[in-house]
This record gives structure tokens, sequence and C-alpha cells, in this order.
């Protein structure tokens, strides 16, 4: 059974290294694309490298961001968000003015570094073969207080490595079963790939250059902690996010961390982490503009680091309790 104890210090799992991909296939998928001239999959193994991945999203997502917003001050203190009223989805039904909470967030790369050094986070939808799965996730989790976020982060992990729920701890499944459809645990088990042996893992990450072998051998071993009784969050947790100062990867951008997204809908949401688990998200919905009455659903929508060696990072319509 997986134990959880409190978050112990992220350790360095790999050395840092400089992405050497461009900045969007290294950071979410399509990683097939960088390699495509040395076939590298021997027969029997499973396509992790071009087939599809469960979020895709990407810095080439993220093409909300206002610059023309930037040194603009607004007027007054923020009102707590959760003065707003729900929609039936968890949402919040927006009025005028300024809003702010402390949100709780989840890690959806894992092999990358977690937040920090200033780097901003822009608005981008949420993307890729489990969008569905995600978002119901994080979108069921606002009905269900008594989920822990822990729970709910190891089952975006499941996700993410495409482990098989069927494999989970028997309690972890409980709470899958509480936040998913048996359709979507049927597809999640569909897609879901083994352990890989040492001679599978080289001989599918042999022509993959370092970062992004990596990630891959970050997600096998994944598979193999939640599949094991007496895996804690913190084993878990130590491979899933890499510690250190992160290195600028390729195809980051210049953005301050005080950029706003101009969201479809026509407010402007803003986003500054903490760390991977709970990030500040602001909300300015303009006076007479169409965006009120529209909802904000954090659940649709990933905050994308400007940094390409940094974790996106899905938000919740929960509070984060310090």
């Amino acid at each position: 059974m997986i134990r959880f104890r409190k978050f112990l210090p992220l350790a360095a799992l790999v050395a840092a290294t400089t992405l050497a991909a461009s900045g969007a296939e290294a950071q979410f998928g399509g990683i097939g694309k960088v390699i495509s001239a040395a076939p590298i999959k021997a027969p029997g193994l499973p396509d992790i490298i071009n087939g599809p991945q469960p979020v895709s999203t990407n810095i080439k997502d993220a093409i909300f961001g206002d610059a023309a917003r930037d040194g603009t001050s607004l007027p007054g203190k923020p009102l707590q968000m959760t003065t707003l009223p729900r929609s039936p989805q968890g949402g919040f039904v927006l009025a005028p003015g300024y809003y702010m909470m402390l949100a709780q967030s989840y890690c959806l790369h894992a092999g990358t570094y977690g937040p920090g050094g200033g780097d901003g986070y822009l608005f981008a939808p949420v993307k890729g073969s489990a969008k569905d799965a995600v978002t119901s996730i994080l979108r069921n989790s606002v009905v269900h207080p008594e989920i822990d976020q822990h729970d709910i982060q190891l089952l975006l992990w499941a996700i993410v490595a495409r482990a098989k729920f069927e494999d989970l701890d028997p309690r972890l499944k409980a709470v899958a079963a509480n936040l998913l459809t048996t359709k979507q645990l049927a597809g999640l088990n569909r897609s879901a790939l083994g352990v890989l042996t040492s001679p599978q893992l080289s001989a599918i990450t042999g022509g993959l250059p370092g970062p992004l072998r990596t990630i891959v051998e970050a997600e096998s071993r994944m598979r193999g902690l939640l599949a094991t009784p007496g895996s804690s969050y913190a084993d878990i947790e130590r491979v899933a996010v890499i510690g250190g100062v992160a290195p600028r990867g390729p195809g980051s951008i210049d953005v301050p961390a005080t950029r706003w997204s101009l969201h479809p809908d026509g407010y402007w949401v803003r986003y500054k982490p903490n760390s991977y688990t709970n990030t500040w998200v602001e909300v300015w919905v303009a006076p007479g503009s169409k965006a009120v009455g529209k909802v904000y659903d954090p659940g649709t929508a990933i905050a994308v680091p400007v940094n390409t060696s940094r974790q996106r990072l899905a938000q919740s319509a929960r509070v984060y309790s310090r």
C-alpha cells in the first residue's frame, strides 16, 4: 500500500542537463520527431516515442500572454475568488473585479524541474489523449474535499506515466473510481504500459538525447513504484520532480512572472506558483466586458512555464491549505 508521509525536500534524481530537442518537443510530447532519422523501436516494444501523449500541452499552446497589461495597476486589493458563485462543475461564475485564490495545483510532467527562479507561467488549455480524464479528476475533486491532494496528484502522475490503473493500490483505485467514469478507467488501462526492463529501455531510448531519455526512464520507474506495495509518496515525488537549479530549456521565451494571459472568454488570468503543489491564481474581469457571467474553470487549464525545462502545472478550484 502506498504510504503517505510529509513532503521530503526535493532531491535531484538526475543531473541538470540542457534540453537537446526543441522546447515544445522536449517538454510535452511528439518527441519522436527529434529522432525520426534513426529507428530505435525494437520489435514487440511499445511505441512510447511517436505514440499519442496523455498530456501534450506545451509552450506553443501558450499564445494568450498579453504584454499590453505589463505594469498596469489594478484598483484595490483582490477579493477572494471563493466569494464568487460556483458552476455545477466547480468553476467560478465571474463578476466584474479583481480576484485571487491560493489553488491546489499539480505536476503534469515527470522528470522535469519544479517552479522557481521567477519564471513566468502562461495560460493554455489541457490537450492530449487523456484530456478528458485529467479534466474530470480536476473538476470532480472539487465535490470530493475528503480526497487528499496527494491522492489526486498520484492519479495524475499515473496518467502521465501511463500506469495501469488496475495495478494501483486498492485504496487509490477506489479514489479513481470516485473521480473517473468506468469508461475513462477502461480507456486509461487500454493505453497503459508495463514496467520496462533495462534491455527494453535501452532499445527504446538508445537514440534519444539525454534529457528525453531521462523522461522516458522516469515514467517507467514511476509505473513500477505506483504498482509496488510500500512505495511512499516521497519515493514517487523524487522521480517525478527534479530538484536544483533548472537550466534554460530550448524554445524558452523571455516573459516576466507578472505577465497576464488574456483568456478567450475575455478576462485576464495570471499564475504565480509557490511550488508544484500550490499556485496563486489571479483573475481580472473588466466592468462591462464579455467575461461577466462567464465561468472560470481552473480544471480546463494548464499553467505553462516559459522556461521549457520546468513543469507544466494543472490547476484546480480547490483551495490550498497551508
